[in-house]
């Protein structure tokens, strides 16, 4: 579990095929370094999230610089992590721990897809308004993002604005501190962002299912009578 609060931003050092006997095939080795902060208490199969996906740390040097990950095929199918290149920053946060102070939202660190950035336009003074694309494909995923609601894009927990269901689109704001600690500023329209909805969208959607499947009972007349009073106000 994470919070979707960055510590740090990491580099991309190496990214090697894995053998497809440890992958499944057509797998990463991901090195990433510049990571010193979130490996000052790490150990081997310890969870790190890069860019938002719950990542296992399979090596680290022994100076606590640098780490190195595998990445099968399933992840690179949901997150953006096969289009990672030498050179570019990731956003790294470290497994909560018991003790841990809780700054954003539930993070699980489980991509449910990749958005692609539409658009960026400055707030004045300093701020940032970025919205989001979701593919047609993916429409359902907007049922679980709502206004002043919670998402996680590239692991950074962020407050939605708004959600326009015609055109797909949502869109976040950024303040000059957040700018400065994540790699959200440094991408541009096109750029794809890994997507985590808040699960708590989930959690209920599956108790309500549940109780329209029952098809009766106390629960299920709750439900109708709260339908009837959408629909009544609408």
């Amino acid at each position: 579990m994470f919070t979707g609060i960055v510590e740090t931003m990491g580099r991309v050092s190496a990214v090697e095929p894995l053998d497809a006997t440890e992958s499944g095939g057509n797998g990463f080795t991901i090195t990433i370094d510049n990571a010193k902060v979130v490996l000052t208490d790490v150990n081997l199969g310890d969870s790190i999230a890069v860019n938002g996906v719950c990542l296992t740390v399979t090596e680290f040097n022994t100076e606590r610089t640098m780490f190195k990950i595998g990445v099968a095929p399933e992840t690179l199918r949901k997150t953006n992590l096969g289009e990672f290149k030498v050179g570019q920053q990731v956003n790294l946060e470290r497994a909560m721990s018991a003790t841990t102070r809780f700054g954003g939202h539930f993070v699980q660190g489980h991509v449910d897809t990749t958005v692609t950035i539409h658009s960026i336009t400055k707030d004045p003074p300093n701020s940032l308004i970025i919205h989001f694309k979701v593919r047609e494909s993916d429409i359902e995923f907007l049922s679980y993002i709502v206004p002043k609601g919670y998402v996680c894009l590239d692991g950074t927990s962020l407050t939605v604005i708004d959600v326009d269901w015609p055109n797909r689109l949502f869109s976040v704001m950024l303040i000059a501190y957040t700018q400065s600690k994540v790699i959200m500023p440094t991408k541009t329209v096109g750029a794809l962002v890994n997507l985590e909805v808040d699960p708590m969208g989930k959690y209920v959607e599956n108790i309500v299912r549940g109780m329209v499947n029952a098809g009766s009972g106390p629960l299920m007349t709750l439900v109708e009578n709260a339908v009837e009073k959408i629909v009544n106000k609408k």
